[in-house]
């Protein structure tokens, strides 16, 4: 494959960006959308030519979105947006092919984890990549911080793309730099940590619902000369996944306390689908399946594609949703869980369990959902509010208890399932206290009554769907942001015209 030069590149009115996710489907699905929005994101100055990088497992992945976002075949001419990939490195104790969180056992997830930021496995594959395809600009996912570093020798801008929320990130950001109470191996749910220097209500954390992280933050270097947080200072810029009337207060902060050089607010980045593809079966059997129930009815639930449930836990969720009498679509990831004898033929009619797939966005979009019960990652998140759903909060891993109170606290668009003071909730599974059917049964029908705590936070939701929509529309701030963001790099490349990269490109043979 040719390589292609600087000065070759900027003589060209076809700005080319690459992007890079980290190895799980709730990053590479955002990244891929917003290759989607660069693409078409053409102004005076520049085409966008998007090129989304991953690791062989994970291509499926892209594929399958690009055909549902495009309804074009992946890989044809025709195709808006590229992918090219890379190879996942060997790494101990993980089987060859599971390139991907959601393929990993629970045991080997962390395998993954480590194998990303590592310096030794991954940084000689993905700095191939980039000298390979020469890209006009780089968007690399926030753990990969050395490709802020390989940018720079390249002459390029790097900006880094958070699938998470200002408000999570910015929250870790301050528990593990300025506060000192957090880390410890206490599993007392009773001791809390305050986040320090916030905007907004305080935010409270019991150390048990705080990431794994910041649990050990003790056993690692947290200073101000963090690579993480100094590869966010020294990149061009900052991309987040959401919409400044969502996170107004956080999103200011990160330009405000001279945390990135740049900032912008690009999301929801995922599509709304339009009401045409929802009525017409958009969603396949599920939203046949909500055609036949009467509006704001049926309780969601869907816990994402990440953390696994245990059995005894589904279990207990299974005869909540059976007792709570209200209708229910359950999307549940257990390939060999099965329900209680009896309990599939006790629910029929009433309640749908899906096992494979389900078109989330097309689920949320129906005028029957009424209520999500939701993990809080932020994908889901950015969907419940873009279709104006409220929710119930199940969190369990990482940011995900941070971001619940984004959702109850500060927004107020929906309330925790499991209530405080009810057991003991935590980011380790181990720790983490069965939510028994009762409880469930309590919650989703007290949230669903009539003129209850339901409606109100319907109410709020609506509002901010409506600020979403606007935001991503001509002229709004989502959509103005990304011009601004296509605008600068056209203005970084022109900057850098006729400048020859310092090291030649390096040939990749791992591209699709």
């Amino acid at each position: 494959m040719a390589s292609t030069t600087s000065s070759s590149r900027s003589s060209s009115k076809k700005l080319r960006i690459l992007l890079i996710p980290f190895f799980a489907t709730s990053h590479i699905e955002p990244f891929t959308d917003l290759a989607l929005r660069l693409a078409a994101a053409a102004n005076p100055g520049a085409t966008v030519e998007a090129t989304v990088a991953v690791t062989p497992a994970n291509v499926p992945i892209v594929r399958s979105l690009l055909e549902r976002r495009t309804h074009d075949a992946a890989g044809s001419e025709g195709m808006p947006v590229k992918i090219a990939t890379y190879p996942f490195p060997a790494v101990d104790g993980l089987p060859r092919g599971v390139e991907n969180l959601g393929k990993a056992a629970p045991a080997d997830s962390w395998r993954i984890d480590a194998a990303a930021v590592s310096d030794a496995l991954m940084r000689p594959a993905q700095e191939a990549l980039v000298r390979e395809q020469s890209p006009d600009a780089l968007v690399t996912d926030l753990h990969f911080v050395w490709n802020v570093g390989v940018a720079e020798e390249l002459g390029v801008p790097c900006v880094r793309f958070s699938v998470i929320g200002a408000f999570s990130s910015l929250a870790m950001r301050h528990l593990e730099l300025l506060a000192s109470d957090v880390a410890g191996g206490d599993p007392d749910p009773d001791v809390v940590a305050v986040v320090p220097r916030f905007p907004g209500p305080p935010v409270r954390m019991p150390r048990t619902e705080l990431p794994e992280f910041l649990r050990r933050k003790a056993e690692v270097d947290c200073s101000t000369t963090n690579p993480f947080y100094a590869a966010q200072a020294d990149c061009f810029g900052l991309a987040v996944n959401t919409f400044s009337d969502l996170e107004q207060h956080y999103c200011e902060m990160n330009t405000r306390q001279g945390y990135v050089k740049r900032a912008y607010f690009l999301g929801p980045v995922s599509p709304r689908p339009s009401p045409a593809a929802v009525g017409a079966g958009g969603g396949g059997g599920c939203t046949d399946w909500l055609d036949s129930k009467p509006d704001r009815s049926v309780v969601y639930v869907c816990f994402g594609s990440l953390a696994p449930v245990s059995d005894a836990q589904l279990r207990e969720l299974a005869l909540g949703l059976e007792a709570s009498g209200r209708p229910f679509l359950w999307v549940v990831r257990a390939e060999k869980w099965t329900p209680p004898e009896g309990w599939e033929e006790r629910v029929r009619g009433r309640g749908l369990m899906v096992t494979t797939w389900a078109p989330q966005t097309a689920i949320l979009g129906h005028q029957a959902v009424g209520a999500f019960v939701t993990h809080c990652g932020w994908n889901s998140v950015l969907e419940t509010v873009a279709a104006g759903v409220p929710v119930m909060t199940w969190p369990l891993v990482f940011e995900q208890f941070i971001t619940e109170r984004l959702v109850t606290e500060v927004l107020g668009i929906g309330e925790r399932l499991w209530p405080h003071g009810a057991g003991v909730r935590s980011t380790s599974c181990t720790e983490h206290e069965l939510v028994p059917a009762e409880a469930v049964a309590r919650a989703v029908t007290a949230f669903m009554a009539p003129g209850g705590p339901g409606d109100a936070a319907r109410g709020r939701v609506m509002d901010l769907a409506a600020k979403a929509h606007a935001a991503m529309a001509e002229g709004g701030s989502s959509r103005c942001d990304l011009r601004r963001l296509v605008d600068d790099l056209v203005e970084a490349r022109r900057a850098a015209g006729g400048i020859k990269s310092v090291l030649a490109p390096i040939e990749n043979p791992f591209h699709v």
